[in-house]
């Protein structure tokens, strides 16, 4: 940011702390409280991610001193428990309204126990708990609570901002902010653990005694800050009610299991999960092989874990740059792939073990940790390809189903998850070994024997046992790693290619739009733009690069290398358009070639039988149909995925026809508008719920107790008519679901007749170009203009109230 932006900022924040500049919602009063009281609220939620569940939890493997396989049993029962806890806290939340907003409720009321929660966890004395058993339950337990009230309290500060103003790009700066600052709190945290360990615990970092000291005060904060957001933030809108009929998870499979993008990304994360198990590799070598001779002091292990943590950063930074450079296919496997050649460096370095040896293995990390980082931004914007994949390939905006299919992947961790802590066992973490060298380890440490017999990991501190963990913990990881990359080389995904895709979507789009009779004159501009440039460049021929990049070798001087470059840079874009104008037109000129005439001859039949056609269909018409679509082209990706698409429908009219007999042989047509009459009453119910609780409030202030018993029982009966309405919802979501399943050729055979009748009105729509262009001119120049007045209008109430307050400041003066 430039100085001079941030004196602007400055200047802006004291004028209008108490109150929004004009245009927008939040004052900087709230956007202090709000992303400055997140770092309060993070170590909250630090400190209760660390006592979370799971199989590579050092707090409650090392510290509280729960052998591996039964930290896997108690994790994987907190998994199940979580469905359900999920469910809940979904509909109390979505159901639920207070006068004090949606979300901010929660924020206050939640904070409290969440941090209780983390408080008493870690004074449980779990040294004087001999049974494993009993301290496994204990940690269950609290997680049940950290799975209700924890994610209570998470969720609503994560969402807070989406009610704290209804502007999209206000939103996005307090986020930007928010982040920022709301990363001091885990870095504080982890810099500040080995300092306090050094003189608490002789160094310890696996003595329950450093989280009494550190856990409760950092928990305690949380709740302060939270009280504190709670009192300078106003929730300004009240979230509508999105009425999305919820998805089947089979029915979700179904929809993107042509998706190839999605599995291929779920592939990678579901068969590298073995790469994390290096994550606690500093910490363990810190605390298990850190000898006076040749180890680290506390002020030097807190500088080596924030310089890696550090890596995160300048990954991040170069991520970007690097995408737009070689790709983001390119990206992923390099940065993968050179992560397990980084890993596999751990080995020698273990298998020597050097003097100080934790160093050696911060400088592999390091280079881990800034590969790693590039996922950040990949991900998201992988995720962001693999949707828009999905909306080409069906032609539906279908983004809950992708969360609905991911329950996959939690059942996959839930499986594989098992297989780290069964090999810490048989490296030796176990009970029987540390039983039988617990004198050996005693001795090692000063540890007294029940010290010793605490955790299972105390093994660690035998030099063999530590050495073969890390050995196996690096051939792992290099596994993991290695897996993770593979699935990416069968990524297709260009930035090319997504160009293009965003392109078609556009003018899809368009032409919907003008059979529904809302067209608008933006979009008629983009759409006929596209079509209109790629229908110019069909017959163009690509330039020659080679030649581009030799003039650029060969230019002579800084200016004449200069106009070189850019003459290389507009060839590159130019053949690009090419390539892209490809499947443009493609698209647009679909319906003239014979396979999509075919097609769509076919599914005027489908659609003319009506439902009932899709059973009195003959075996023969479908060996036909699944015939033609066999023959259809295959010589471009294109066309293998039009393909592919014409056999799926085939299959799926075989599947009607099976279905609808094994159903009685008959289908009754949905009725969409019964969710219609559903949400509407639901939307009622909820009206009257949220005005019976400002009329009870009103009575329990007046003490009125005769109305607000009344008003109690009106309740009641609305919270069991709003069951009522929940339980048809969910059978009418059944029915819908199939419905679809059964109706699916005649549903997507009256689809592709409508988008082949809109496809044809394409001069229609190119005629009115000219006038939609010169409204939307308009429109941007008034756009324009409103925001130029609105800059005018801000520096106008700013200088209004400076000098106000310098008037305030006078009459003070003079009193």
């Amino acid at each position: 940011m430039e100085i001079g932006k941030i004196k602007q900022t400055l200047s802006d924040a004291k004028v209008y702390w108490k109150r929004p500049m004009p245009g927008r919602y939040m004052p900087f009063k709230e956007i202090f409280a709000y992303s400055f009281g997140g770092i309060g609220i993070y170590f909250l939620i630090y400190c209760v991610q660390q006592l979370t569940l799971s199989t590579t939890n050092v707090i409650i493997g090392n510290a509280i001193g729960i052998s591996p396989t039964k930290v896997y049993i108690i994790y994987a029962i907190s998994i199940a428990i979580s469905f359900p806890a999920t469910a809940i806290r979904a509909n109390i939340i979505d159901n639920a309204r207070s006068k004090q907003g949606k979300y901010r409720p929660y924020l206050l009321s939640m904070a409290l126990p969440a941090c209780l929660l983390v408080v008493v966890m870690v004074m449980v004395p779990y040294e004087k708990i001999e049974s494993q058993n009993v301290k496994a339950l204990i940690v269950l337990l609290f997680n049940i609570g950290f799975q209700f009230f924890y994610m209570f309290f998470y969720e609503s500060y994560e969402n807070l901002i989406m009610v704290l103003s209804p502007d999209t790009q206000e939103r996005a700066n307090v986020l930007t902010i928010k982040s920022v600052v709301y990363s001091m709190a885990p870095s504080i945290a982890t810099a500040v653990l080995p300092l306090v360990a050094k003189v608490a615990t002789n160094n310890d970092l696996y003595d329950m005694k450093l989280y009494r000291i550190l856990y409760p005060p950092f928990a305690i904060l949380g709740v302060i800050c939270s009280v504190y957001i709670f009192a300078n933030t106003q929730e300004k809108i009240v979230q509508a009610r999105s009425h999305v009929v919820q998805i089947k998870f089979l029915d979700a499979v179904r929809a993107v299991a042509k998706n190839k993008l999605f599995w291929v990304i779920s592939l990678a994360g579901w068969i590298g999960f073995l790469e994390t198990t290096y994550g606690n590799m500093l910490q363990w070598c810190y605390q298990y092989h850190n000898t006076k001779e040749d180890g680290v002091g506390a002020g030097l292990y807190t500088i080596i874990t924030m310089v890696v943590a550090n890596a995160n950063l300048w990954g991040m930074l170069a991520a970007p740059f690097c995408i737009k450079k070689w790709g983001k296919k390119a990206v992923l496997i390099f940065t993968n792939a050179l992560n397990a050649v980084i890993l596999f460096l751990l080995y020698p370095v273990v298998q020597a073990e050097p003097p100080k040896m934790i160093v050696y293995i911060a400088i592999i990390l390091f280079g881990n940790y800034l590969m790693s980082s590039f996922g950040v931004i990949l991900t998201p914007a992988v995720n962001a390809d693999i949707r828009d994949y999905q909306q080409y390939l069906t032609g539906e905006r279908i983004d809950g189903m992708f969360s609905t299919v991911g329950l996959i992947g939690t059942v996959i961790t839930l499986l594989t998850s098992g297989i780290v802590p069964a090999v810490y066992e048989k490296v030796g973490i176990n009970e029987n070994i540390l039983s039988s060298r617990a004198s050996e380890i005693s001795a090692i440490t000063g540890k007294s024997i029940s010290e010793v017999m605490n955790s299972p990991y105390n093994v660690l501190y035998i030099n063999d046992i530590f050495k073969k963990a890390f050995v196996v913990i690096v051939i792992l990881s290099v596994i993991g790693a290695t897996l993770n990359f593979i699935p990416y080389f069968f990524y297709d995904m260009t930035e090319l290619r997504q160009r293009a895709i965003v392109k078609v979507l556009k003018l899809r789009a368009m032409f919907e739009d003008y059979g529904n009779g809302v067209l608008n004159d933006k979009d008629i501009v983009d759409a006929i733009d596209v079509i209109e440039e790629a229908q110019s460049m069909k017959n163009a021929e690509p330039k020659d690069i080679d030649s581009f990049k030799k003039a650029v070798k060969s230019a002579d001087g800084k200016a004449a290398k200069k106009q070189a470059k850019k003459a290389l840079k507009d060839a590159i874009a130019y053949n690009e358009n090419i390539e892209i104008s490809k499947m443009v037109n493609e698209e647009v000129e679909k319906f003239d070639r014979e396979e999509w005439k075919l097609r769509l001859e076919e599914a005027k039949r489908i659609y003319a039988n009506g439902i009932d056609g899709l059973s009195d269909v003959s075996d023969e018409e479908l060996e036909r149909a699944m015939a033609n679509a066999k023959a259809m082209p295959k010589d471009t990706k294109k066309h293998r995925e039009e393909r592919s698409a014409a056999i799926e429908t085939a299959r799926n009219r075989k599947y009607s026809k099976k279905a609808i007999a094994k159903a009685g042989g008959k289908i009754v047509p949905f009725d969409n508008a019964v969710f219609e009459q559903l949400f509407a009453k639901e939307d009622g119910n909820l009206a009257a719920l949220t005005e019976l609780e400002t009329e009870i409030s009103k009575a329990k202030k007046a003490k009125d107790k005769n109305t607000e018993s009344k008003l109690k029982a009106k309740k009641a009966k609305l919270k069991a008519e709003r069951k009522e309405i929940e339980v048809l919802i969910k059978k009418a979501t059944d029915e819908n679901s199939y419905y679809n399943r059964l109706a699916k050729p005649y549903i997507d055979a009256g689809k592709l007749i409508v988008q082949a009748e809109n496809y044809k009105h394409y001069e229609d729509i190119k005629a009115m170009y000219d006038d939609a262009k010169a409204r939307d001119e308009e429109n941007r120049r008034l756009e324009e203009q409103e925001a130029k007045e609105l800059e005018a209008k801000q520096k106008e109430m700013k200088q209004q109230l400076k000098t106000e307050k310098a008037k305030k400041k006078r009459e003070q003066k003079n009193k």
